[in-house]
Formats: structure tokens, C-alpha cells, sequence
């Protein structure tokens, strides 16, 4: 990754942009942009003319066309005018606009770079918890009851389990046990979303079932269940190839991230920064910016 960040190519935009602003300093009278004149080159016409186009499906009339030249001239008479009068200052839309626009610029950079598969590897190892698919469980489950069955309810889980065991999968659910809010099947639900319904007991108990019979008593926070896991998936971290374009989608964003950061810091190294601090409340003291 940091490679990407030394490359030419990064440094001459760099230089490009430096450039760009020493360029707009030293503008003389008679410049397209000095004061008084205004020039509306033939590439603004045809970005004009294009943008015309995509709304409208159609290119302009003359007619119409003229009015977008006269539109693009008031535009550039009020922004020149909105400047000169300072209305630029201090404006948080307007500042955070350029700020965009110029982390835009680093974002361009940033993309021109196609990572390789060994890249990518890289990154999938360095950050498995993000791609990391859980341990699953497809299983069923009879509620019952502890306020319902009072003291006899040891002796009728014991007879319900019983029965679970004889019918196997054949069993009807709905016609055993107590009325519960949840449903009495799941299919491939993460061990997560187990602890997020069954609380997280119910949930390290499930890990420890065997699949294919009938099981429990399992406790959860509701009361007791008996529990039939038919399938379970063991957490693993997959293959590059199964999950190549959710890896590349957040190594282009890393990486992006990166390439503005170093972006800032290389212009941040133009500037003295001085903060007030304030006297009165030394415990509000703001760090120095870095």
C-alpha cells in the first residue's frame, strides 16, 4: 500500500497542484480570467452542449444554446463579483465543497492502481474478522414453558423429549409444546443472530449438540427447549476467489483513505498551524495538529 503512495505519479500531482495555485497568484490583465474579460472557450461550449444533451435526450436548438451561453456568462459575472466581494469567506458550503473537490483529486490517484491477487490475499488475511463467514445452525426447537409446567416440569420434558426422539424429523412441531413469540425452525442462522434471539447460553449450548437427534433440555431466557440440530456450519474465513469483489471493494477504500491522508499531509507541510488556547480553561487545551 505504501508503495502506491510513493509513486511519480502522486508526486508530480502534487506538483501539478502547487502549480496550479502559483499559475492563479501571477494571473496578468488580458488573461481569460483577469478582471473585466471573460472567455467561453469552445471546450465550455461543449460541455454545455453535452450536459444539454444527457438531460433532454436531444442536442440544443441555436436558440437554446444561446441561452446557455448566457446563462454560463452570468454565472461566471456573479461567482467573480461573489469573490471580489469576499462572499466566498467563510462560507461552510462553499469550503467544504473544495475540500471535496480536492479529495477527489487523491481519490483519481488513488484509483489508477489495480491491485493484484497477491494484494488482495494480503489484505483478506490482515482483516479476516471483516470477512470472516460464522458458525451457522439449521435446527428446530419445542418450547416449554417453566410458569405453565411448575414442578412437573423436569418430568414433562423428559415425556416430550421422548416423543421428539421416536418421531424424528416426522415430528409435528406444531402441535408440541408451548405457545412461543419465535419460530420452532431456523435454517443457516448465525451463531449471532442465535445469541441475538435465544440469548447467548442458548447459543454456546447449540454449539455443543450433536446434529441429527433430538436434544435438551436447553435453556435460553425464555425456559427450557428441546432442540433438533439438523445442520451445522463451522466458522471459517473463505477463499479469495468466493469473496474477491467484497475484498477488492475495501481494499480501494483502504486504500483511498490512505491516499488522501498522505495527500494532506503533504500539503499540510506548507502551512504553520497556530491554535489559541484557551486561558481560562486550560483542561479544553487542543492538541497541536498533525
Amino acid at each position: 500500500m505504501n508503495r502506491i503512495l510513493k509513486e511519480p505519479l502522486l508526486h508530480f500531482l502534487l506538483l501539478g497542484a502547487g502549480l496550479f495555485m502559483v499559475y492563479g497568484l501571477m494571473s496578468k490583465p488580458g488573461d481569460s480570467n483577469a478582471p473585466g474579460k471573460i472567455i467561453i472557450t469552445q471546450g465550455q461550449i461543449e460541455h454545455l452542449v453535452d450536459g444539454f444533451t444527457k438531460a433532454w435526450l436531444r442536442p440544443p436548438t441555436s436558440e437554446e444554446l444561446a441561452g446557455l451561453v448566457r446563462d454560463r456568462v452570468r454565472e461566471e459575472v456573479y461567482c467573480r463579483e461573489a469573490v471580489a466581494l469576499g462572499l466566498d469567506k467563510d462560507d461552510t458550503v462553499i469550503r467544504r465543497r473544495l475540500r471535496q473537490k480536492l479529495e477527489f483529486i487523491s481519490d483519481d490517484v488513488a484509483a489508477l492502481v489495480e491491485p493484484t491477487d497477491a494484494d488482495l490475499s494480503v489484505y483478506l488475511q490482515a482483516h479476516a474478522g471483516k470477512f470472516r463467514v460464522p458458525q451457522q445452525f439449521t435446527f428446530s426447537q419445542v418450547y416449554l414453558n417453566p410458569e405453565k409446567h411448575g414442578k412437573n416440569l423436569a418430568r414433562d420434558t423428559a415425556q416430550l423429549l421422548a416423543q421428539l426422539k421416536q418421531a424424528g424429523d416426522k415430528a409435528d412441531l406444531s402441535l408440541l409444546g408451548d405457545a412461543f413469540l419465535l419460530d420452532q425452525q431456523f435454517t443457516a442462522l448465525p451463531a449471532s443472530e442465535v445469541a441475538k434471539q435465544f440469548g447467548e447460553k442458548f447459543a454456546a449450548q447449540l454449539s455443543g449438540l450433536s446434529p441429527g437427534q433430538w436434544q435438551g433440555p436447553v435453556e435460553s431466557g425464555y425456559g427450557v427447549h428441546l432442540v433438533r440440530v439438523s445442520e451445522r456450519t463451522e466458522g471459517h474465513l473463505p477463499a479469495l476467489a468466493e469473496v474477491r469483489d467484497a475484498v477488492r471493494r475495501e481494499w480501494d477504500n483502504a486504500r483511498r483513505l490512505e491516499a488522501n491522508e498522505q495527500f494532506y499531509q503533504n500539503l499540510l507541510k506548507f502551512y504553520t498551524v497556530s491554535i489559541e488556547q484557551p486561558a481560562a480553561e486550560p483542561e479544553r487545551k487542543i492538541a497541536a495538529i498533525k
